[in-house]
């Protein structure tokens, strides 16, 4: 019988209800001629592209040709080598909101913020004595709009110049009276998020003050975290909150707020003692689009796919444990998708080819109940074999070797490239991949010993993946199987076969 190993991330508030958990892994759906609906397939590995400064990476933007990183108390210019120009001090220790006019980029850092000049290469804190602070930027026809730190607030500077700031350029988003926690600029729209409601504005072209409210555009929900607000698949997430509860994942549809999370996730998000400090960023690979959401207090990171609308976790592998995955934010920058480390300053590239983080383990796991729902009799059943039908005949793992580049200064830099053996080049060099499985005949409260399984070596994509004489199902007459590897190997696993024979006791 086909056991059902697809799916998503689904660990209930009972674990013997649901305890279905994916980490490194994500679906796709096959729509037509597919051996199977979906697979599973391994999430990206962390190539390193450099380090800028001791980090942590708290902000990137792309303008021109020109990739532009916040590592720790500096502004960093990537040229298309890597090669990396320190341009000047920029205050703080909390993520930043950047955006650009097409020649300025503003950094908005909670209070006091920076304008950086591409033209001029200057880096200037913005000293205009009307200019109240910013934690949250965005560009709309010409002008930075942004909003003021604990006020209802928002602001608008002078069109194209960032440094000048009118005193009666302001508005207050006087909808609900919470305070406004920032902003987001989608479809030429001002999207004003509150801690408890969101209301939207537009260029409106008056005299005095150039954006007005769109009537009928408010949502009595509003957003616990800044920087959980990002765009999307045309359209925008964030984490909520409103006057009756909190911690429910939301995207816009028009103007109304849809919750995408689940019971599961919501459930989970809910127990974390901080949920303020949340943060999100968005990346699209293959037609995926990703809205990653890391807790730092909670050391957690979850991920919402757009193209199934499925839900998994993202984590490093750190001591035997799941951590936060390392990636912070994202630039789409030299035709790589750009991802900044919270933990220092490296920023990598998402590798659908390299199946570990920046040469570190990176461990992927599935948990599922192992009979359909609906199937379970309440009786006994010996478990005889369970099969993968997987793909597991690649590795991929990367081999470096060191190239000389020039930086902007000219000074030679010695970094690593990666390269990959061919199959045939890695025949005898790396052993078949090892799988593990482990079970739980109550619910996911306690879990059996390891059991460790061969997969292909490279190029024997039709060997099996089998584990054998699984014993029987005890007291609550129910099993949730886990498998997992940390081989740096692609697989994709298409479903997964079980040999069980119920009993009547």
């Amino acid at each position: 019988m086909k056991t059902p190993i697809l799916g998503s991330s689904y660990v209930a508030r009972s674990v013997n209800a649901a305890d279905a958990r994916m980490v490194n892994l994500f679906p796709e759906i096959v729509p037509e001629g597919g051996k199977d609906p979906a697979f599973l397939q391994r999430a990206p590995g962390l190539q390193l592209l450099a380090t800028l400064g001791a980090g942590p990476i708290r902000g990137q933007w792309q303008l021109g040709e020109y990739g532009y990183v916040v590592s720790g108390n500096s502004l960093y210019r990537v040229n298309k080598s890597w090669a990396a120009t320190e341009i000047g001090f920029i205050v703080g220790t909390e993520p930043v909101s950047m955006a650009d006019n097409g020649k300025q980029i503003f950094i908005a850092c909670n209070g006091p913020s920076y304008i950086y000049d591409t033209v001029k290469n200057t880096l200037s804190l913005i000293k205009d004595p009307d200019f109240p602070g910013a934690n949250s930027v965005g560009y709309l026809d010409g002008y930075f709009v942004f909003t003021q730190p604990n006020s209802q607030m928002l602001w608008v500077t002078a069109l194209f110049d960032g440094t000048n700031i009118d005193a009666l350029d302001f508005a207050s988003a006087e909808g609900s009276p919470d305070d406004l926690v920032g902003l987001i600029v989608d479809h030429r729209e001002v999207w004003l998020f509150g801690t408890n409601s969101v209301e939207v504005w537009y260029n409106a072209g008056t005299a005095d003050f150039p954006l007005q409210r769109i009537q009928g555009a408010f949502n009595e929900v509003g957003c616990i975290a800044s920087h959980s607000i990002a765009k999307m698949d045309n359209g925008i997430f964030w984490l909520g909150a409103d006057a009756r509860g909190r911690g429910i994942v939301y995207r816009a549809e028009g103007y109304r707020a849809v919750r995408v999370s689940t019971h599961a996730v919501e459930w989970q998000i809910q127990q974390y003692a901080t949920l303020g400090d949340a943060v999100a960023y968005t990346y699209q690979q293959d037609g995926h689009s990703f809205y990653v959401l890391s807790f730092p207090g909670a050391d957690t990171t979850w991920v919402y796919d757009a193209a199934t609308q499925a839900w998994t976790e993202r984590a490093s592998w750190d001591n035997g444990h799941f951590k936060r995955h390392w990636g912070v934010n994202q630039m789409s920058f030299n035709d790589k998708i750009v991802i900044g480390d919270y933990r220092n300053g490296n920023i990598y590239a998402f590798n659908q080819d390299v199946y570990q983080d920046n040469g570190q383990i990176q461990r992927w796991l599935r948990s599922w109940r192992a009979l359909p729902p609906g199937q379970n009799n309440l009786k006994r059943s010996a478990h005889h074999s369970l099969q993968l039908d997987a793909e597991a005949g690649h590795w991929l793992a990367p081999v470096t070797s060191n190239i000389i580049l020039a930086t902007e200064s000219g000074d030679l830099l010695i970094t690593e490239d990666y390269n990959y053996l061919t199959s045939e080049e890695q025949i005898g060099v790396n052993p078949a991949p090892k799988f593990m499985l482990r079970w739980s005949d109550d619910g996911g409260h306690t879990w059996s010993n390891e059991h460790w399984a061969s997969g292909g070596a490279v190029g024997q994509y039709s060997s099996r993946v089998v584990w054998r004489r699984l014993g029987m199902t005890l007291k609550l007459r129910d099993r949730v199987y886990e498998v997992s590897g940390t081989d740096p190997i692609q697989i994709a696993i298409m479903a997964a076969e079980l040999s069980v024979s119920p009993t009547n006791a």
